[in-house]
């Protein structure tokens, strides 16, 4: 009778524990700015996320479009002359071809944005951002090894390939997010 209850209180515990991981990969996927299923990648979206890898991760990591709305990359692409106190200008055909890639994957998610009327220049300045970081210490983001919001790759280890999820985190000099 007892070795019955032993066995049952471990299925409960490791039925307890495989729901609480599956919330948690729930409620991180329910966090990430993309809605968008995953579809095999053609030549053309291959060769076009290059070019954006390239011109815009040359200073920065090339976000992910689905973090800001088509109005915002739109207003983003049409000041590139002075993106952020930079001339970040490209060559008329590289800058359409960007700013169609960057209008096909924005966000369609108010929720996600949440700016209303207003244009976010700043991923930074999205509700969805603020509320995934008002736990994180200013010291955290503006110690030299991160220096800004703006620097996702500083913590978020797998942020280059889309992913921001909690058990990914290292903060320099600060460790796992917990």
């Amino acid at each position: 009778m007892k070795t019955l209850l032993n066995i049952s209180v471990a299925a409960l515990i490791l039925a307890g524990g495989a729901y609480l991981y599956a919330e948690d990969d729930y409620e991180e996927h329910e966090h990430r700015s993309s809605s968008v299923v995953a579809k095999p990648m053609t030549k053309q979206d291959k060769t076009t996320m290059a070019l954006y890898q390239k011109e815009c991760g040359a200073c920065h990591i090339a976000y992910q479009p689905e973090f800001l709305p088509k109005r915002s990359w739109d207003k983003t692409m049409n000041t590139l002359d002075s993106h952020f106190g930079t001339n970040a200008s490209l060559d008329p055909a590289d800058h359409k071809t960007i700013q169609n890639y960057l209008a096909t994957h924005a966000s369609r998610n108010d929720r996600m944005t949440g700016m209303g009327g207003e244009i976010a220049m700043r991923i930074s300045e999205t509700p969805n951002f603020k509320r995934e970081h008002r736990e994180v210490a200013q010291k955290m983001v503006t110690q030299a090894e991160v220096k800004s919001f703006a620097n996702c790759a500083a913590c978020h280890t797998k942020a280059a390939s889309g992913s921001y999820r909690e058990r990914e985190i290292r903060i320099p000099n600060y460790g796992s997010w917990e």
